[in-house]
């Protein structure tokens, strides 16, 4: 699960040039086109997404991908970096910023009430996750998740996607496990590429209109398209898992913490081992918790 949040910590600490990279206008979308075919999608279907004005190519989301990976396995974080991610995650501990998440808590007390009763994780956990997530609904993302994990599925050559990394980050000794990220990122992206377009489909969306995270996470509960049929609850039982809509998404992240462990009176350590199946960060998963803790207080 990959998050609006993620992408200005990532983007603030690897100064990665995301904000003066254009997207290229043209691609050549052919390879990936005859793959979804041959997948049993909709030829005609397909082709006429891809040729829309609003399919543009994007490298900047496998860039920073690769990035991230290559200075985790070959660098160590500096303490300035250290410093910039602590301060990013530090203002939801702001007194302003849980008054307004204890505020949500109240309003939607009866839809968190049945979530605690039917899958043990308490409200405070529920709207803190959503508060680090997606600013309590708010940031849905700021660029198309179509795009994002199209451009990504079509980058499985680190050649496609070098010149948008500085220079000297691929060095002989990274570059092959670079290409071999490359490709298995490109994998996984086109993985959630399918299950965004049947996700559109079933929900009468045009997948273009579709806001998600810097890696393509969806929704108010940021998740990922193929999660959505494994996690996704239908809590107002209208036929349909909204997760842009609550309590579809509220019930929806539940359902996913009890399916990865969460159970009824958990200690501290147990919760935040849950916590970072979320979203593999140990800050996360200690914001999150410091949260639940002032919104208990």
């Amino acid at each position: 699960m990959t998050r609006r949040l993620n992408f200005l910590i990532l983007a603030s600490i690897f100064s990665l040039p995301l904000f003066i990279l254009p997207a290229l206008s043209f691609a050549d979308w052919t390879p990936l086109i005859e793959r979804l075919t041959a997948d049993n999608f909709d030829e005609q279907v397909i082709r006429k997404i891809f040729d829309r004005p609003g399919v543009n190519f994007d490298p900047s989301a496998m860039s920073c991908k690769l990035k991230e990976l290559i200075n985790k396995r070959y660098k160590k974080q500096d303490a300035v970096s250290a410093r910039k991610v602590r301060a990013a995650y530090g203002r939801f501990l702001r007194p302003e910023v849980i008054a307004e998440a204890q505020s949500y808590l109240q309003r939607n007390r009866d839809t968190l009430q049945g979530i605690t009763e039917n899958y043990c994780v308490p409200k405070e956990i529920v709207v803190s996750i959503l508060l680090v997530e997606t600013g309590l609904g708010r940031h849905l993302g700021d660029r198309g998740a179509f795009n994002t994990l199209a451009s990504m599925a079509l980058s499985s050559d680190l050649e496609t996607i070098r010149p948008y990394l500085a220079p000297d980050l691929v060095t002989l000794r990274s570059e092959e496990f670079a290409k071999k990220r490359c490709r298995q990122k490109a994998e996984w992206a086109y993985g959630e590429l399918k299950a965004l377009i049947r996700y559109a489909a079933d929900n009468g969306i045009d997948p273009l209109s579709i806001p998600g995270s810097l890696y393509g996470a969806i929704g108010i509960c940021q998740f990922m398209p193929t999660k959505i049929s494994v996690y996704g609850v239908d809590a107002d039982r209208d036929g349909r898992v909204n997760i842009f809509a609550e309590p579809d998404a509220l019930y929806s992240m539940a359902n996913y913490l009890r399916s990865h462990g969460w159970r009824c009176d958990m200690s501290a350590k147990k919760q935040h081992r849950v916590i970072l199946a979320y979203n593999h960060s140990k800050i996360y998963a200690d914001t999150v918790l410091t949260v639940a803790k002032k919104l208990k207080e």
